[in-house]
């Protein structure tokens, strides 16, 4: 059982994250995440899967070149192309690590592997001697670690650590175990395993039975001291064990953990807003932590405890998590000075003088339709203008017809290397017409498999923000975009998608193996 009381936190947001369906981010964006991640504190973040495609090898590339402070990670399946692969990408960081893997449970040795216990091993050894080689610090995993006999987790483990594993991590890759299980599945592990404590034993859970969190923390009671996780729990299927509420827990309760991390708290907030705006997964209301009902209090009797003395509800305070109720106004008479600013307080320091103009101009054409523009106005204003896929289609007019008693109709044209493109399309609805009609131009069958729209402040003049998943050739990705007419807003979202797709097979970003669950 390890003594030493600080936790490291492992980020698998730009890995493990991304693989929630459609939410594939594109290099500017990823990039922007990993700098928000070195100011939240996190030690390692496991920036992609290099051997996956071109564009995630350049992703983890560029945030080891770029970002600095935290461990720089890449995923590897335990094989030499991605091994090599791997530490290709992390190489220029100054603190680079090969993260390799293998399956080890009953069912993936028969059904997926197809491998021995034995040949598991021997692959185990070599992959992690390898990657050693190659970099001075490497993790390994025991996919569905779970579903493993324990017995053989330690064999596992054992070569691991023979061949150089610096870091042992126990995942429980399907969501399956509960708290006092996983936690005694430490214990049991660590007391067996050869010089112990020289190595780092680290914990990733998924939540498919809600458990990803308390499954964490328990395994962090049993001698963990590294914990993998991800902004607003985001991931593949039910997601995984949510950083914020993790490391929440452990500074709320340190009297009952006795464990502490390196995380700036007060970047939570700042940090799950990015998320959100950027993968297009909105958070709940009721979501621990982070949601915007996290520090409401409606109940009459709450209101009056809380007015009297804030700790008679509240556990931690809004400011904790760098929640401040704070929404500064901004107006048509505000300059560049007070615009930058305000998008530096919001997280995004990283932009180009370019990304700031484009963003000034948009912020300049919106004041002349809004009073007011506020905080979640200048979020929407950065994502259109900046973070949006490269445009090879814009959209140049569009004309609508409609009614109760009309057949709606949309008129549509698009820019294409300088090239008017015009078509029309009817419909069950203005939008609907005008989606046809984009399909017809594009000539792709863009399939909308989700399409919401909400209000991105309050008041009569508030702009509509419209998210869409769709699905072209083999291709799903979510989109989004704003504007004070939303049926503009509806067909923007729709072309960003296109035009997303179009990128990421352009850039040899679809996959050519497959995603780890692990």
């Amino acid at each position: 059982m390890s003594t030493n009381n600080n936790v490291l936190v492992f980020d698998t947001t730009l890995r493990d994250g991304e693989q929630s369906p459609g939410c594939t981010m594109n290099l500017k964006e990823k990039l922007e995440i990993g700098h928000q991640l070195a100011r939240l504190g996190v030690d390692i973040i496991e920036a992609g899967f290099p051997i996956s495609s071109i564009g995630d090898f350049e992703a983890v590339s560029t945030i080891a070149a770029e970002v600095k402070g935290p461990i720089i990670c890449g995923l590897a399946r335990a094989m030499e192309k991605d091994i090599v692969r791997c530490a290709e990408a992390v190489k220029n960081s100054a603190r680079p690590r090969v993260h390799t893997f293998i399956a080890t449970s009953q069912i993936h040795l028969e059904k997926k592997l197809r491998m021995s216990k034995e040949r598991v091993l021997e692959t185990v050894h070599d992959s992690v001697k390898l990657a050693r080689s190659l970099v001075d610090d490497v993790e390994f995993s025991c996919e569905d670690a779970g579903r493993t006999e324990w017995d053989y987790i330690v064999d596992v483990v054992n070569a691991a650590v023979e061949a150089g594993a610096t870091t042992i991590n126990i995942p429980d890759t399907v969501g399956y175990t509960t708290p006092w299980q996983y936690g005694e599945c430490f214990a049991y592990v660590i007391s067996r395993i050869k010089n112990a404590e020289k190595i780092v034993f680290s914990c990733h859970c998924h939540n498919d039975l809600g458990l990803a969190v308390i499954n964490s923390l328990s395994a962090l009671r049993n001698g963990a001291r590294q914990v993998e996780c991800t902004i607003n729990g985001i991931g593949e299927r039910a997601g995984n064990a949510s950083l914020e509420e993790i490391v929440m827990n452990l500074h709320t309760r340190k009297d009952f953990y006795g464990l502490e991390t390196g995380i700036n708290t007060r970047e939570i907030y700042r940090s799950s807003r990015l998320i959100s705006k950027i993968t297009g997964m909105k958070v709940q209301r009721n979501k621990a932590i982070v949601g915007a009902n996290a520090f409401a209090h409606e109940a009459g009797i709450h209101q009056d405890g809380v007015l009297k003395e804030r700790t008679t509800y509240e556990i931690m305070t809004p400011e904790d998590v760098g929640w401040t109720g704070e929404n500064m106004v901004l107006g048509k008479h505000s300059g560049r000075h007070a615009f930058k600013t305000r998008l530096t307080h919001l997280g995004y320091d990283q932009l180009s003088d370019d990304d700031v103009n484009k963003a000034f101009d948009r912020f300049k054409a919106l004041c002349d339709k809004k009073k007011d523009i506020f905080d979640e106005d200048l979020h929407a204003i950065v994502q259109d203008a900046v973070f949006q896929a490269p445009e090879t289609f814009v959209l140049d007019y569009l004309g609508i017809s409609s009614g109760t008693t009309a057949v709606p109709t949309a008129t549509v044209c698009l820019k294409k290397n300088g090239e008017i493109l015009t078509d029309a399309g009817v419909g069950d609805g203005p939008v609907d017409a005008a989606f046809k009609a984009i399909q017809r131009i594009t000539g792709m069958h863009a399939i909308l498999h989700d399409y919401s729209l909400d209000a991105v402040t309050g008041g009569m003049d508030a702009q509509g923000q419209v998210m869409v998943t769709v699905e072209c050739e083999g291709v799903r990705v979510k989109a989004r975009a704003t504007s004070t007419d939303v049926v503009v807003a509806s067909v923007k979202a729709y072309l960003n998608a296109i035009n997303k797709i179009l990128a990421l097979n352009e850039a040899g970003n679809k996959i050519n193996v497959p995603k780890s669950g692990m």
